[in-house]
């Protein structure tokens, strides 16, 4: 991925990070969500370039959602309600996605490790609205944004291994779903969430590896209102 496309995803959330600081003095528009869930992702292509021989292959990803570490995800929604937009929102969105190649893939490549288990972790800054419907407790919404994916990057091949967190390059986000008011500060959501990442990062004996991996998760959260 783009150095100089990597540093302006970079300047724009953490100006959105600001944004977000210095509107969170009115904190009743402010939310904080935690969830987990279920989190899946097809097949992609891996290409491998560099000093040693070329190679290209499919690989198949296993989730592993429940095996430690977890996944999971945090965000901070600032609902624009002091500029007469009550239904448009801003957020900062962390998850913690993984991806194991398979059984099949290390078979086929003779690597005996390959995942970004301790997190293909993707971080981003998201436009949000939502659809309140009268008289009831539920609320529909929509969202999408872009952001970066922070792999953590494990290959195994033969003597050669690779085990570091690097800046894999750009994600772009969608997500749907609905949130359930329990109380006044309290409520629950469900939704789907999907993220299409540019993973481009060095391995061993300086080669590159570049795939591009989508996330697909259901999540289940509880948010917090300030």
């Amino acid at each position: 991925m783009n150095s100089k496309l990597i540093s302006q995803l970079s300047a724009c959330l953490l100006s959105g990070a600001a944004f977000m600081a210095a509107s969170s003095a009115n904190a009743e528009d402010f939310n904080i969500s935690v969830y987990g869930g279920y989190q899946t992702a097809p097949h992609s292509t891996v290409d491998v370039t560099g000093p040693t021989a070329p190679t290209s292959f499919t690989a198949g990803w296993d989730g592993k959602s429940f095996s430690a570490p977890p996944y999971y995800g945090v965000r901070g929604v600032w609902w624009l309600e002091n500029f007469g937009k009550p239904n448009l929102g801003v957020s900062i969105d962390f998850s913690h996605a993984k991806v194991y190649a398979d059984t099949d893939t290390l078979r086929k490549t003779g690597w005996s490790h390959f995942e970004f288990s301790d997190g293909l972790n993707l971080l981003t800054l998201n436009g949000l609205y939502r659809f309140p419907i009268e008289n009831t407790r539920f609320t529909p919404y929509v969202g999408a944004g872009v952001g970066l994916n922070i792999p953590h990057v494990e290959v195994t091949r033969g003597a050669f291994k690779t085990f570091e967190y690097q800046v894999g390059g750009a994600t772009l986000q969608a997500q749907a779903g609905v949130d359930v008011k329990i109380t006044d500060r309290w409520s629950m959501f469900a939704e789907y969430k999907g993220n299409y990442s540019w993973v481009d990062v060095d391995i061993d004996r300086g080669d590159k590896l570049k795939t591009n991996v989508l996330t697909n998760a259901i999540n289940v959260g509880v948010t917090l209102k300030f």
